[in-house]
């Protein structure tokens, strides 16, 4: 009886994944074992009408009896705002001598052989940048005191500059912080939000740890208004949303306060979705070796994981780095709704402007100009089904048209006809293009063979792509998950909460093989101290010890070096640095001496996971094929053929095709090309193979 009234609980409350996209805002709705699936076209005046509206729908469903709503979101507004470089008026404050750091930066051109390269402008220009008369040593000494004169006269020039956000970056506040809680104190008067280096990342190189906190000063009042904006249209639906929490960039969650205080953590909120979501998929088919592939309306994310999601701390957004951990996540600007145009030298080029969700690919009835999506359209690779269970229809007429006029700009310059079948092939080659330079760089380029990989397909235009890739990169094997157009909403859902914390250690004991890890004392305490600081914020959101994993890490490299690997805390630091130096970089001495640069502790709450596809029993060696729902032409290279067409919900574990073939699905279409062969495998994802075609 106890248990039956758990479940009656259990089932009252209602866990949803939200992934707000360029193009649709993906919705996935749980409760106990059942859940739903969903889309909504995005509004990215207002991306929470779209949330709202998509709310409204999931509680419909169950009608009555929702006691309470958990909403994890993926949001691309920080993203967006950081590559339009539209967020606020931000001063930075640092240490006098210091206020060009950002400006100056390494001293690395972006392109060495292109003599026209400039580098992004800095997010906060020369006149925002203010230097205070204070200097702490590297051992914590204070050199030179921060007096109150230097602190009003900082405030007076703050005030004139009607600053929005302001960034705090002093020199070795890392070792001691105690100017920059002085200001975090009096520079609350301004009533504009502080970026405080010391609580968002305390570690050493000035110009990383003062760009990461320019981004977060730049996008915080914007994502204070949109996040609150939503927590406020939320409460006002009457619906009891009982937490709100963002996605963060290294693929854990966060509460919306601290994503409103902190968005530098967000700024690939959405990707990092997908790739929780792959990983967990893939890691239950037995495969631990994969590549992602999340195809969605605007933009195309990859990323490369052995037995588990990685992380880093040296990346780069819009050209400029962000240094707290992201999972490494590869973008490019090539999605469904990608734009075709031809260059100023005659060649065809794809992306990256996109028709996003307004005016959207012609073929959704709004648009002029020629996309990816219009381009599988006019070679019949939907099969006429239309989008989302046939709630949105292609217009192929529109599309054509579009096609039909690239085709002509085409003709021109190459001086012979050309045909809109051809000008869409061509579309379709240079999209694919674009997106195999991105996998090549975050595999091969990297040192990984990619035949040893699976590529896992996502996002609504993925499918339609998958295979072709993988054949050019040569990978044996495509998955494709249940629900692959909203798979990154999955991944919100399976993500724990998490929280990252850091400190500079610059400590050079770790020297040689046969020595003993010497000062272990001084980093056992540091780690008790951040220890307790984890299981103090993450019990204020309600995790105890219980439900709390702490991952605790050094970031080591030889003495000399400029940058570090990161290894587990362990009894032998040093051996696992060596392994992993030889496996990364190819070669290890042993006989150097290894620094500990950083201490970093990952604390994990962990949360209720949604129940994904039961393992079936396969049905001996085929399982039977359903009737194709129709036949359909489709452009296959320089030939037509008729395909079937099929409801891949019919399709039953064990189910086998050895022909080309369309499967459609609501989210998602699936291209099996000649040479392919496809199994629906015991937890229901598709697994496409080389074979022999029949």
């Amino acid at each position: 009886m106890a248990a039956t009234r758990k479940r009656e609980r259990a089932g009252k409350g209602l866990r949803i994944g939200v992934d707000t996209g360029g193009t649709f805002t993906d919705f996935i709705v749980m409760t106990g074992g059942r859940r739903i699936v969903f889309k909504i076209p995005s509004t990215p005046l207002a991306p929470e009408e779209a949330i709202l509206q998509g709310l409204e729908q999931a509680v419909a469903v169950w009608h009555t009896g929702v006691e309470r709503l958990e909403l994890v979101h993926g949001t691309t507004v920080a993203t967006n705002a950081l590559l339009e470089r539209r967020g606020a008026r931000v001063a930075l404050v640092t240490t006098a001598g210091f206020e060009d750091v950002l400006e100056i930066g390494r001293q690395t051109r972006p392109d060495p052989y292109n003599l026209q390269a400039q580098r992004p402008a800095p997010l906060i220009p020369r006149e925002l940048r203010f230097g205070v008369r204070e200097r702490i040593t590297a051992d914590g000494a204070i050199r030179q005191p921060l007096t109150e004169g230097e602190i009003e006269r900082l405030l007076a020039r703050l005030r004139r500059a009607r600053v929005e956000a302001v960034a705090v970056s002093l020199l070795f506040s890392f070792v001691n912080p105690v100017h920059e809680r002085l200001l975090e104190e009096r520079l609350a008067d301004l009533g504009v939000p502080l970026s405080l280096s010391f609580r968002i990342l305390p570690e050493y190189r000035e110009y990383e740890r003062t760009s990461t906190l320019a981004i977060n000063a730049y996008l915080a009042p914007r994502m204070a208004r949109y996040l609150g904006r939503l927590e406020e249209r939320v409460a006002a639906s009457g619906e009891r949303v009982e937490r709100l929490r963002v996605m963060q960039s290294s693929g854990g969650t966060i509460s919306a306060q601290t994503a409103a205080r902190e968005p530098v953590r967000t700024i690939l909120s959405g990707p990092a979705g997908g790739v929780v979501a792959a990983v967990e998929v893939a890691a239950r088919a037995g495969i631990e070796d994969l590549l992602t592939f999340d195809m969605g309306g605007t933009s195309t994310d990859v990323a490369v994981c052995r037995g588990g999601a990685s992380t880093t701390n040296e990346s780069q957004i819009a050209g400029v780095p962000v240094a707290i951990p992201v999972l490494d996540i590869h973008t490019v600007g090539a999605g469904g709704g990608s734009i075709a145009w031809i260059d100023e030298g005659g060649a065809l080029r794809v992306g990256p402007r996109s028709a996003g969700a307004e005016p959207g690919p012609a073929c959704y009835g709004r648009g002029e100009e020629p996309t990816v999506t219009d381009a599988n359209v006019v070679l019949g690779r939907f099969a006429g089904r239309g989008l989302l269970g046939g709630a949105v229809s292609l217009d192929a007429e529109r599309a054509r048209r579009a096609l039909t006029d690239l085709a002509q700009e085409m003709a021109r310059l190459a001086g012979r006809r050309i045909t809109a079948e051809e000008a869409a092939l061509g579309v379709v080659r240079v999209a694919n293009a674009n997106m195999e330079r991105a996998l090549r760089l975050v595999s091969v380029e990297r040192g990984h063979d990619p035949r040893a990989f699976t590529l896992v397909s996502f996002g609504g235009a993925g499918g339609l792509h998958a295979a072709a890739l993988a054949e050019s990169l040569h990978l044996p094997r495509v998955l494709i998950p249940i629900d692959p157009g909203a798979f990154s909403a999955l991944g919100l859902l399976l993500a724990e909460v998490r929280r990252d914390y850091s400190r500079t250690v610059m400590q050079t004991a770790l020297c040689w093989k046969d020595r003993p890890f010497d000062e272990r004392r001084r980093l056992d305490e540091m780690v008790a101290e951040m220890r307790e600081e984890a299981r103090a914020e993450l019990g204020r959101e309600g995790f105890s010890d219980r439900r709390l994993r702490l991952l605790v890490t050094l970031a080591l490299r030889y003495v000399g070096q400029s940058y570090e690997l990161e290894v587990p805390f362990s009894d032998d630091p040093v051996a696992m640095f060596h392994l992993r130096h030889r496996t990364r970089y190819g070669h290890a001495n042993e006989a150097a001496p290894v620094e500990v640069v950083s201490l970093r502790i990952s604390a994990i709450g962990l949360t209720e996971k949604p129940a994904l596809a039961d393992q079936a029993e396969l049905p001996g060696r085929f399982a039977p094929l359903p009737e194709p729902l129709a036949m359909a032409p489709v452009h296959l290279g320089r030939r037509r053929e008729n395909l079937p067409v099929f409801d891949r919900a019919t399709l039953q574990p064990g189910a086998t095709l050895t022909r080309p073939a369309i499967l459609t699905e609501y989210g998602s279409t699936t291209l099996l090309p000649p040479g392919w062969r496809l199994i629906v495998d015991r937890w229901s994802n598709l697994l496409l193979t080389h074979g022999p075609a029949v």
